[in-house]
């Protein structure tokens, strides 16, 4: 019979545990710089966004800027990357993607923003 001391093992799993804590954590504090900021990172409008026009776009904009309804249901990875909200009866998303520095590939680490360029993109619901 082996002899495992219980405090080594979830004591790793503790470890590993906190570190994607961290991850997570380093993440949403980038996401965060960039929707509420515009730091960080590039912003992308859809065509159906840029139809409404300069004064609907600023309400967009400053709509994602104020946006903190995030909730287990609508960002149950905690990374702030993504939602759905209505801004002047239009119903829009925006999401977060996370590219290597070539906007080529996935990002290794999305928390490094070392290897991560961030793209987010606001697009009219009915553009998904």
């Amino acid at each position: 019979m082996t002899n495992h001391k219980p405090d080594m093992l979830f004591g790793k799993a503790n470890d590993i545990s906190r570190a994607l804590d961290e991850t997570v954590v380093k993440t949403r504090q980038l996401n965060d710089d960039l929707r509420s900021r515009r730091l960080g990172g590039t912003i992308v409008i859809t065509a159906g966004i840029g139809a409404l026009g300069p004064s609907a776009i600023k309400d967009i904009i400053s709509a994602i800027t104020a946006f903190d309804a995030f909730t287990p249901e609508n960002d149950p990875y905690g990374e702030h990357d993504c939602a759905v909200m209505t801004v002047n009866e239009i119903k829009i998303v925006w999401k977060i993607d996370y590219y290597d520095l070539t906007r080529r590939y996935h990002s290794s680490d999305p928390s490094d923003r070392n290897v991560t360029s961030r793209v987010m993109t606001i697009m009219r619901a009915d553009e998904y």
